[in-house]
């Protein structure tokens, strides 16, 4: 993907440069400055002393040596004075000179730490903001994978209203669902799995069979009425069941008893082999996207780049009717197009996908979606704070 967050070590990371926030003399220090010293070896400082130091917000190019990237880009970001200094200047300048940098050197791939928010103590979510700022403006004009290297989650911080209202969101669905389940789900798993209509081969049996284990004789009044209570409570329950496949079962029948001409057009439009069903495929995503993109009146490099999506992939989606996207593909366009919840749905369905809420991920994206919050940068944010795969490819 053109943009995305990674917890690690940016001296591993396999790109064309890697960015290295200095000090002004070049000639190494401690955190990042200091780790991608040691790992290129001593050649680098040796050419940086040629390079005569580096004032705050330029910056300057190294040959990377012994780290797994062509080359070092050293920038020095401003020290945090309480902001009255012109830091948020200076900061997005050191972004900006880094990336001309690394565009004049035809890099493909480059990654930066967090420039600042360490022990210079730009605040972070500030810092985090401006760098996503100045990538996204970046990436409008260039082609360019843009990798931003997290050491420790420690060292990120994105909004923390935002980060309590997914807390509790999750809490109350992801959470709540995995430990109890819900009615609903118990019920349709007892329908589709065990018991027939009106058995006790159910979702009430394990429950009602636990109370009668309790011991009704030596059990106090007061628990005993409780027992009671609930015995009702779980017939009751296990009548509704019945009650409800019932239903289902004479919905179907009514709808070919009551109505034979509608009958007739059912059994007519059922496919009489493999080959007739397959016959009638359904739009594929591919298909379903380009429409979208169309009916939207975006151009495709508006919308690719929306979603984060590299350009080399969106030409593989055009080109293939049949080309099968990654979930996280197919909800970065739905993003992107800005759809509602039942347009995202329909989009996920040509992939062979549907959102779950047994996933933390499908939550998280979705509550932006239903929230008409289509920023995708902020959406990866809170991805990447929850342990999350981020929207792109």
């Amino acid at each position: 993907m053109p943009f995305r967050i990674v917890l690690g070590d940016i001296t591993k990371q396999n790109v064309d440069a890697i960015v290295n926030a200095a000090n002004s003399s070049l000639l190494g220090g401690g955190g990042v400055d200091g780790a991608i010293h040691r790992a290129a070896g001593p050649r680098l400082l040796e050419e940086c002393r040629g390079l005569n130091g580096c004032r705050t917000g330029e910056a300057k190019v190294t040959l990377g040596y012994d780290l797994p990237c062509k080359y070092v880009i050293h920038t020095v970001g401003p020290i945090w004075q309480g902001g009255r200094s012109g830091e948020e200047n200076l900061l997005r300048l050191a972004y900006r000179n880094s990336l001309a940098r690394a565009a004049e050197k035809e890099c493909e791939s480059v990654a930066f730490p967090l420039i600042s928010a360490g022990v210079y103590g730009y605040p972070k979510e500030s810092a985090l903001k401006i760098a996503e700022e100045e990538i996204r403006h970046f990436l409008d004009d260039h082609e360019m994978e843009i990798t931003l290297v997290i050491f420790s989650k420690d060292s990120f911080r994105m909004d923390m209203d935002l980060c309590s209202k997914l807390s509790h969101l999750l809490r109350n669905t992801y959470e709540t669902d995995e430990k109890r389940g819900s009615f609903l789900g118990n019920v349709m798993k007892s329908i589709a799995f065990g018991g027939a209509a009106g058995s006790r081969d159910s979702v009430f049996t394990e429950r009602k069979a636990k109370e009668k284990t309790r011991g009704k004789a030596d059990a106090p009044a007061e628990s005993r009425a409780c027992e009671t209570e609930i015995e009702e409570l779980c017939d009751e329950a296990a009548a509704e069941e019945v009650h409800v496949r019932n239903f289902l079962a004479g919905q179907s029948a009514e709808c070919m008893t009551s109505q034979p001409a509608f009958a007739a057009s059912m059994m007519q439009m059922q496919p009489t082999s493999l080959e007739a069903a397959l016959a009638n495929l359904d739009e594929s995503f591919s298909q379903s996207l380009l429409r979208l993109i169309d009916a939207k009146g975006m151009k495709d490099s508006e919308c690719y780049k929306k979603a984060n999506v590299d350009r080399k992939l969106f030409s593989k989606i055009r080109s293939d009717v049949h080309y099968r996207p990654s979930k996280q593909t197919v909800l970065a366009f739905a993003v992107a197009l800005e759809l509602d919840v039942a347009e995202t749905e329909a989009l996920l369905k040509k992939a062979g996908f549907a959102l779950s809420h047994a996933s933390k991920f499908d939550i998280i994206v979705e509550y932006f979606i239903s929230n008409k919050q289509y920023d995708l940068y902020t959406i990866n944010e809170a991805l990447f704070a929850f342990d999350q795969n981020l929207l792109g490819a």
